[in-house]
């Protein structure tokens, strides 16, 4: 693994943890939880998507 593409993978996890506690707390109504995660997940698709035919 590259550098960068450890350095890619921590800042990913450090936002996930800054963006988690407060997605958990305003999700408390399970199908409005798995709305917001399908809408995240395509997000993160695109971007690796994004990452992989750039880089």
């Amino acid at each position: 693994m590259e550098t960068d593409q450890i350095m890619s993978a921590i800042f990913l996890i450090a936002v996930l943890a800054l963006v988690l506690p407060s997605f958990l707390s305003t999700n408390n109504k399970l199908k409005q939880f798995l709305n917001n995660l399908s809408i995240w997940t395509i997000i993160v698709l695109v971007i690796i998507i994004l990452i992989y035919f750039i880089g």
